[in-house]
C-alpha cells in the first residue's frame, strides 16, 4: 500500500497568531501525531519569506523562525513522528525548483491569481522575481518528498494545480512516474476574526498573539471593535466580535452562559473582553509556558531543526539523484 505523505510549509513571517493556530497548527498537529512515522512534513518556509527582502530582513527571518518552531513544539508536535525542518536547511529543493523553473511556461505562471493580487500591493520595483517563481518553489518543496497529501487554505488551491501541471508534464517528458500528483487537503474554513472584524492577519495589524506577554495580549483584546450599546442595554451575541473569538475557543456551557448574559442587558463589552483574555490564559496556559521555555532555547531548537533537517536530506538526496538521473545528469557525490 501506497503510503501517503501529508507536507505543510509555514512561511517564517512571525508568531503565528491565534488565526495560524486554530486554523493550522491545532489540526496539522493531529494529524502529523496520528500518521504512521515519517509520513508528515512540516517545514518552516524561510526561503519563501525571501521574496520581499528589506533592510535587516535575514535577522527578522531567523528570529521568526525561532518563533514558529517554538509554537508548534508548544502545541505537542511529536518530533520523533515527523520531519520538522528548516526548508533553507534542504538546499536540493532550490536545485529542482530551478529544473521547474526551466521547463515551465512563463506564461502559464503570468495567469496565477496570487501573484496579480500582491503585485497590486507593492511597489513595481520591488517586485522580485522570488516573488513571481513562489508557486515553483512550492511545488518543489512537495514533490521533492513525493508528498501526496498537502492541507492548504482555498487561496493555495491554484498554486497545487500548478504542482499537478509540473509533475504530469515530467512524468510524460521522462516517460516516468517520477512524481506522484498530489492532492490539496482543504483546510476546514475556519474564519477567525481580527480585532477589526476582518479575518485575523498580520498585514490588517488586528491579530491576538496568544504568545505576547500578558499585558501586550490584554491590550489586543481591549482593542476589539465594538458598537456603542451600554452596559445596560442588550446585545446581539450573533453580531459581535467577541462573542465570535470566544465561541471558537470556550465549552458550549461557557458560550451559553455569555450569551445569555449579552441577551438579557447589564454586561457590558469589557466584562465581555476580560472573560475572553481571561480564558484565552487559562486555556492556552500550558502551551505559553512551554513556548516561552522554549524561545529561551534557541540551541536546542536549532538542535531539533537540524536534526529534522538531516532526516530531510537523506530522502530529498535519494531523491533528486533519481531525477537527476532521468534528466541525465551525473549523481551528486
Amino acid at each position: 500500500m501506497e503510503k501517503k505523505i501529508m507536507l505543510t510549509g509555514i512561511r517564517s513571517t512571525g508568531t503565528p497568531h491565534l488565526g495560524n493556530i486554530l486554523g493550522v497548527i491545532i489540526p496539522s498537529v493531529s494529524i502529523a501525531n496520528q500518521n504512521t512515522k515519517h509520513s508528515s512534513c512540516i517545514f518552516i518556509a524561510d526561503l519563501h519569506s525571501m521574496i520581499q527582502i528589506e533592510k535587516d530582513s535575514m535577522t527578522t527571518i531567523k528570529n521568526n523562525t525561532y518563533q514558529i518552531a517554538a509554537a508548534w513544539l508548544a502545541f505537542g508536535l511529536n518530533i520523533d513522528n515527523c520531519l520538522f525542518y528548516r526548508q533553507s536547511d534542504v538546499s536540493f529543493v532550490t536545485e529542482l525548483a530551478w529544473y521547474f523553473n526551466c521547463f515551465y511556461p512563463y506564461q502559464r505562471l503570468a495567469l496565477a491569481h496570487a501573484f496579480k493580487k500582491e503585485i497590486k500591493k507593492i511597489d513595481q520595483e520591488k517586485i522580485s522575481v522570488g516573488l513571481f517563481t513562489y508557486p515553483i518553489l512550492m511545488a518543489a518543496d512537495i514533490l521533492l518528498y513525493n508528498a501526496k497529501l498537502i492541507p492548504v487554505g482555498k487561496d493555495q488551491l491554484q498554486h497545487i494545480e500548478i504542482t499537478r501541471r509540473i509533475a504530469n508534464f515530467f512524468n510524460k517528458k521522462i516517460g516516468k512516474k517520477l512524481f506522484v500528483l498530489p492532492h490539496a487537503f482543504l483546510q476546514k474554513n475556519m474564519f477567525v476574526i481580527g480585532t477589526d472584524g476582518k479575518k485575523m492577519s498580520k498585514s490588517k495589524k488586528n491579530c491576538i498573539n496568544i504568545f505576547s506577554s500578558d499585558e501586550i495580549l490584554k491590550k489586543q483584546i481591549m482593542s476589539i471593535r465594538t458598537d456603542s450599546k451600554s452596559v445596560k442595554e442588550k446585545k446581539n451575541p450573533e453580531t459581535d466580535y467577541i462573542m465570535s473569538l470566544y465561541s471558537l475557543i470556550a465549552p458550549v456551557d461557557k458560550i451559553e452562559i455569555m450569551k445569555k448574559k449579552y441577551l438579557e442587558g447589564g454586561y457590558g463589552y469589557y466584562e465581555a473582553k476580560i472573560s475572553l483574555y481571561e480564558y484565552i490564559i487559562h486555556k492556552f496556559s500550558s502551551e505559553r509556558e512551554k513556548f516561552f521555555s522554549f524561545i529561551k532555547k534557541k540551541s536546542l531548537l536549532d538542535h531539533i531543526l537540524a536534526s529534522g533537517a538531516k532526516k530531510a536530506n537523506k530522502i530529498a538526496y535519494e531523491r533528486l539523484n533519481f531525477i537527476r538521473k532521468h534528466l541525465k545528469f551525473n549523481p551528486i557525490i
